[in-house]
């Protein structure tokens, strides 16, 4: 198993002994960048909030560690975000 399929499937700050998603949790997908394929947990987002670019902390971006993935809902439900760029 390489690096992106060990990632895919894994919720994004999720505890390392239980990364994979939880029953009643809603996720959306991250696309593309850093984080792709990664699943972010949205349960409990406002529409507002969805509507929002989030940045992610990130190690592996173009800013290393400390740096952040931006990530902005494709569509209104928030179940795909796509990658924006990076910031430090």
């Amino acid at each position: 198993m390489d690096e992106l399929e060990f990632m895919r499937g894994r919720v994004y700050g999720a505890d390392h002994e239980y990364a994979g998603p939880r029953h009643g949790r809603v996720y959306g997908e991250l696309v593309a960048g850093p984080l792709d394929g990664l699943l972010l947990d949205v349960t409990g987002w406002s529409a507002h909030d969805l509507a929002e670019v989030v940045a992610l902390r990130t190690e592996i971006g173009r800013y290393g560690p400390g740096g952040r993935a931006l990530y902005a809902s494709r569509q209104a439900d928030g179940r795909l975000f796509d990658w924006c760029g990076d910031i430090p």
